[in-house]
């Protein structure tokens, strides 16, 4: 018995050793244009988003136009337009442009 006891034990124990990976397809969470423009008019922020996606990001300002911020935005006019999203931010009295790239 307890020789059954000890095979089982250290058959477990040997299996222990092995190791399984599982991998689950990445879940990416990615915020839109207009809903990042918002957010930073609402906290008076200037950055990046790092859950953009894929491709550039330029973020521009003016007090102007929601157009002229777009055209203030990094990599305008060299790069394909994805997606743009602006809002107005009342501490900085302008426009904040959030622009994607392909």
């Amino acid at each position: 018995m307890r020789s059954l006891i000890l095979f089982l034990l250290l058959s477990v124990v040997a299996s222990a050793d092995q190791t399984v990976v599982v991998q689950s397809p990445a879940t990416v969470i990615v915020v839109p244009a207009q809903e990042h423009a918002e957010y930073l008019a609402r906290r008076n922020l200037f950055g990046h988003c790092s859950r953009r996606g894929h491709g550039h990001e330029g973020i521009g300002f003016s007090t102007v136009s929601p157009d002229a911020a777009c055209k203030t935005a990094c990599y305008w006019g060299r790069l394909r337009v994805r997606e743009i999203g602006t809002a107005w931010c009342p501490a900085r009295r302008g426009w904040i442009a959030v622009v994607r790239y392909e």
